[in-house]
């Protein structure tokens, strides 16, 4: 008799383990399809980081590891907001078509079983771990406008506010199910409303409050 490998779920799912150790008890996930939006959740991770050097290099010497910093903290930051509330308020069951319930809360629920709302053929985190990409880039995208220009202290506080009061709203308005904006036919390409649309709308009104 062959010994089985018992990996947990989700560890399985951020470390890449062998699919066939887990797709068994779930017949409906596709083991090729979980591949590929792992690896374009990788690449998606990768941007932030990219994004950091980019800004480093247009600023000062003596600011550029507080530029770095900026995109690095929003990693860190956005990840701990996203798996506790930030996910089941952006693509949990929805309210009114504005927001989504706390009821996927530190992501209970949320597991290796297919959600058939949004992604039928993957696991359930594999699909959240996803999303957490795109939510952790697009506070980052607005450090452009201020570059400089804010405290670290102050940029942390306002990732945190922005991600919650603003991102994942509108992220349940054109991406989840229920959502006012997707149910009128709304349909974003490549995140330009949710992600590019947020953060340069954001970008400006942060860069006209601090001024010239």
């Amino acid at each position: 008799m062959k010994k089985q490998l018992i990996i947990p779920n989700s560890l399985a799912v951020l470390l890449g383990a062998p699919l066939s150790a887990w797709a068994e008890g779930t017949a409906k996930v596709d083991p090729g399809d979980t591949a590929f939006v792992l690896l374009s959740a990788a690449l998606v991770m990768l941007m932030t980081p990219g994004l950091a050097m980019f800004y480093g290099g247009m600023v000062r010497r003596k600011n550029v590891l507080g530029t770095l910093m900026h995109s690095f903290v929003a990693i860190a930051l956005v990840s701990v907001q996203w798996i506790l509330f930030g996910y089941s308020l952006s693509f949990g069951p929805d309210i009114h078509g504005i927001i989504g319930s706390l009821d996927w809360i530190g992501l209970r629920g949320v597991g290796i079983d297919p959600n058939p709302d949004y992604a039928s053929t993957i696991p359930h985190m594999a699909f959240m771990i996803y999303q957490a990409m795109f939510a952790v880039i697009t506070p980052a995208l607005i450090a452009g406008a201020f570059a400089e220009r804010m405290k670290f202290s102050a940029f942390r506080r306002f990732t945190l506010r922005w991600s919650t009061i603003v991102y994942d709203p509108v992220a349940h308005w054109v991406w989840s199910t229920g959502g006012w904006l997707r149910n009128m036919g709304a349909l974003d390409f490549a995140g330009g409303i949710v992600v590019h649309i947020t953060s340069g709308i954001s970008a400006l009104a942060a860069a006209l409050v601090i001024g010239k």
